[in-house]
């Protein structure tokens, strides 16, 4: 008789379910059931208000522009800890795990320190004309900071596990080096390089503590979704918190989804070649 490490189906389940339903569907629920005691004029007047509008701008120009930095960068990054050696290496991707670990409160005071005017690089900016903190450039490397993570995390292990043999063949044949990255690498790399931008700009858009005190909150100017549902729960207004906060937990579901059809549809391209 095979032995099992967790009990029968029965139990994990029911255990899987609670957690589940505990941690994640419980709260999604009774923001969604706050949100939907509004009626729909309400709800549409407060989402559709020109500082929500302005908030919305904001936070996903940003978050896009954080997860074009990532994909470049954290390709860069996952490449090369898994294809060199080099002095440092180990710390190297310690550090690249230090978003998870920082309080993203704590985060926002360190980047807040090195890119004001008087920092150590917002002071070299500065001379250069260049603003970071309270700009929406500030938000771009607040988020940017805590989303790098995903991207690298769910690539290297790909990039470790990728087949030599098939890079071998590609040379055998006459491959230039960037024609082997593009034509036999990088769709390889597709599945896992869609996950981790989808989840590090879902991850840019709920940002909130290493953003707050690095954006400056100007209303319409740097002032992110979040931050606004967070003023409207000061001000006790728990249903336009609710309804605000809605519209980024559709965002990222839709996000989600989207990736996972387009993953889906990447495997089985795949599968056929």
């Amino acid at each position: 008789m095979r032995r099992r490490v967790l009990p029968g189906l029965p139990l994990s389940l029911g255990i899987t379910l609670f957690y589940v339903g505990l941690i994640v569907a419980l709260p999604i629920g009774a923001l969604v059931f706050k949100a939907a005691s509004l009626g729909p004029q309400d709800y549409w007047r407060i989402v559709s208000s020109g500082r929500a509008l302005a908030s919305y701008r904001v936070t996903i120009a940003c978050a896009a522009a954080a997860t074009a930095f990532n994909l470049v960068f954290g390709l860069a990054l996952a490449w090369v800890l898994s294809r060199y050696s080099f002095p440092g290496k180990r710390f190297v991707d310690a550090i690249v795990d230090l978003p998870f670990a920082l309080p993203t409160a704590v985060a926002g005071i360190a980047l807040t320190t090195l890119f004001a005017a008087n920092g150590w690089f917002g002071s070299v900016l500065a001379q250069a004309g260049i603003l970071v903190a309270y700009t929406p450039l500030g938000i771009v490397v607040a988020m940017t900071f805590t989303s790098l993570p995903f991207v690298v995390r769910t690539v290297q292990p790909v990039l470790e596990d990728l087949d030599p043999a098939l890079e071998e063949a590609a040379q055998s044949l006459g491959g230039s080096d960037l024609s082997i990255f593009a034509r036999v690498i990088l769709p390889l790399l597709a599945p896992a390089l869609l996950a981790g931008v989808s989840l590090s700009f879902a991850r840019s858009l709920g940002e909130f503590g290493a953003i707050i005190f690095i954006a400056g909150n100007q209303p319409f100017e740097t002032e992110i979704t979040a931050l606004l549902a967070f003023i409207r729960l000061e001000e006790y207004d728990y249903q336009a918190a609710a309804a605000i906060a809605s519209v980024l937990l559709v965002t990222a579901f839709a996000i989600l989804a989207a990736t996972n059809l387009l993953q889906a549809r990447a495997l089985r391209y795949m599968q056929r070649a």
